[in-house]
């Protein structure tokens, strides 16, 4: 059984701090872009902008204001994790006080499909396609003590795409977690990606685990 090395956990801590800098020449799809005012970069403010900014979304898309505030789209909007594709943040212009705001660009398909759930948006007559549950093993390396195991099992219940989390053994400073997914591996992976918390490993292989991750100090 492979583990994660320490180069290996500095890389995907330089990754996770990479997704605070602009992402330069990154091209959005019209429409499916939407910007949130945000107090600091933690994951509670974070999770209310990227809601927020997933709502801007919502009206663009359909033309009615009004929809978010509809019981079952604001329970869906409070989700937006399992929507977003990449953000960043930046710092407004001096005539908004220099205030930091999240740019979060979202998946088109994704958010149609949500539109569709409502009966909304352009493509409202159209049949919604199936989530994808999917069950998965991942190894996660680079847990230390309890704080650590605390951190990674309290961000795998927050995960919006995480179903459940079941922990099949330990090895020195890893776990093997089988998950049940409410999407398949790759686009939780790529959520994984953008979060601050786990790190994913591509090139590294476990036995008996479809994908390596790390947390991040």
């Amino acid at each position: 059984m492979t583990h994660v090395p320490v180069s290996a956990r500095s890389r995907l801590f330089a990754l996770a701090l990479m997704l605070l800098v602009p992402l330069a020449g990154a091209a959005a799809p019209a429409g499916y872009t939407g910007e949130a005012p945000v107090a600091s970069q933690s994951d509670e403010d974070r999770a209310e902008a990227l809601k927020a900014a997933l709502a801007s979304v919502v009206v663009a898309r359909t033309g009615d204001a009004a929809l978010p505030a509809r019981p079952d789209v604001a329970k869906a909007l409070a989700q937006a994790e399992r929507y977003v594709l990449q953000y960043q943040y930046r710092r407004g212009s001096a005539e908004d006080g220099g205030r930091m705001v999240l740019v979060a660009q979202f998946d088109g398909a994704a958010v149609d499909r949500l539109l569709q759930r409502f009966g909304a948006g352009p493509g409202a007559e159209q049949a919604a396609a199936p989530e994808t549950p999917t069950e998965a093993t991942v190894w996660i390396g680079g847990i230390r003590n309890a704080d650590d195991y605390a951190r990674v099992i309290g961000y795998l219940g927050r995960n919006n795409f995480v179903r459940g989390a079941q922990p099949m053994r330990a090895r020195g400073d890893g776990l093997l977690v089988r998950l049940s997914l409410a999407t398949d591996l790759a686009h939780f992976l790529d959520v994984v990606n953008m979060e601050r918390t786990l790190g994913v490993d591509a090139s590294a292989k476990t036995d008996g685990a479809d994908a390596v991750l790390a947390l991040v100090p």
